[in-house]
């Protein structure tokens, strides 16, 4: 169960961020409200909200999922893949030193947190333009020390791995046409998202219940047959800057 919830307000210049999208330009209020609603429902669901204020010249800070890996034991501070988000992680270690003892990507690796999805004590660490395999060793070697086994998968698709998987309960993982039957994936089930409800992949599972991005209805249909709990958020803005529902919260 998580009891804890950090994340980070966009700031103005949010829209200055990377994207590859193409959806257009996101409008700041717009972002705003659906980055509150997102707040509410996590306290919603019994998580106490820490929001740290906007980071200057940092358009992308608010999508601190990137900047740590949180397991019960330490917070892992990473060292992002692109280099105009390097200077956000000493910015997050003053929260998370509240919390976990602190461990630390250096370099040559790189790892973003959104490559990062743990169930149980299985760490799927992506492969990925953001994320290289020195990142991957020191990630596995730190949690290995606690009682994690990682297993690397290739992001050949996708920003990073959890925009294509992420995990819905029990052994049920939602996934991309992309990494369906993948061996890494072996001893779980994997329900295969429709190519053009990708988008819906990255949902976030917390405390149960499962919140998933609205508008995408075929993948409504496959999350209500797992017979969770179910929320719907409005992430247009968020989407059109690569974003997604895991990645503008670190929940531990």
């Amino acid at each position: 169960m998580f009891t804890r919830a950090l994340l980070r307000t966009p700031g103005p210049d949010f829209a200055d961020g990377i994207t590859t999208a193409g959806l257009g330009k996101p409008d700041h209020a717009l972002m705003l409200a659906q980055h509150a609603a997102y707040a509410k429902t996590l306290l919603g669901l019994g998580l106490a909200i820490e929001i740290l204020p906007p980071l200057p010249g940092f358009p992308d800070a608010y999508f601190v999922e990137d900047l740590a890996v949180v397991v019960p034991e330490v917070a892992v501070i990473t060292r992002p893949g692109a280099l105009a988000r390097r200077g956000e992680a000493p910015h997050i270690e003053a929260a998370l030193s509240k919390h976990r003892p602190l461990a630390h990507i250096t370099e040559p690796g790189t790892l973003d947190g959104g490559d990062i999805l743990i169930v149980d004590r299985t760490v799927f660490i992506g492969l990925s333009d953001r994320t290289n395999a020195e990142g991957a060793r020191q990630l596995a070697e730190i949690l290995g020390a606690h009682g994690y086994a990682s297993r690397t998968v290739p992001v050949a698709e996708g920003l990073h791995l959890k925009s294509s998987v992420t995990h819905v309960g029990g052994n049920d993982l939602l996934v991309s046409t992309a990494f369906a039957c993948r061996p890494e994936f072996e001893g779980f089930t994997c329900h295969v998202i429709d190519e053009d409800e990708t988008y819906a992949c990255n949902t976030l599972l917390v405390n149960g219940t499962l919140i998933t991005p609205k508008g995408f209805p075929k993948t409504l249909a496959r999350l209500t047959a797992l017979g969770r709990p179910i929320v719907e958020l409005d992430m247009s803005e968020g989407r059109k800057m690569d974003g997604g529902l895991t990645c503008m919260s670190l929940r531990f």
